[in-house]
C-alpha cells in the first residue's frame, strides 16, 4: 500500500461517495468535512475500510488513513477565533482528492 498524497499535500474532501450494495452507506467521513479544503498533516498507516466492516465484509483492501488539518474559518462560516486556528480529522484515502490550485488549505 502507497499511500497517493504526502505531508503537507493540499486536499479537498469529497462530498459525497456512492457506496457498493443496496444498504444505506456506514459512512465515517464527518459531514462538517465534506467539500472542504484541507493539508495532510500526517499518513496514520493503513487500516480496514470500517464502511465495509459496519456490515460484515472484510474491509479490504487496506486504506491509508490520514490526519487532515482544516482552517476553523473554513469550517464554520461564523468562527470568531484566531484566525490560526484548526481542526484535525483523521480521513481515508478514498474521500480525499486533490485541492484545486486556487483553494484555501493552510492553516
Amino acid at each position: 500500500m502507497t499511500p497517493r498524497y504526502a505531508v503537507g499535500d493540499r486536499v479537498r474532501v469529497a462530498e459525497s461517495r456512492t457506496p457498493a450494495g443496496p444498504r444505506k452507506p456506514h459512512i465515517r467521513t464527518p459531514r462538517y468535512v465534506r467539500g472542504k479544503s484541507g493539508e495532510i498533516e500526517r499518513i496514520c498507516g493503513a487500516f480496514r475500510n470500517p464502511e465495509t466492516l459496519a456490515y460484515g465484509g472484510d474491509g479490504l483492501p487496506l486504506r491509508p488513513l490520514y490526519r487532515v488539518r482544516f482552517r476553523q474559518a473554513l469550517l464554520w462560516p461564523d468562527y470568531a477565533g484566531a484566525p490560526g486556528d484548526a481542526a484535525e480529522v483523521e480521513i481515508y484515502e478514498h474521500w480525499l482528492e486533490p485541492a484545486g490550485p486556487d483553494e484555501e488549505a493552510r492553516p
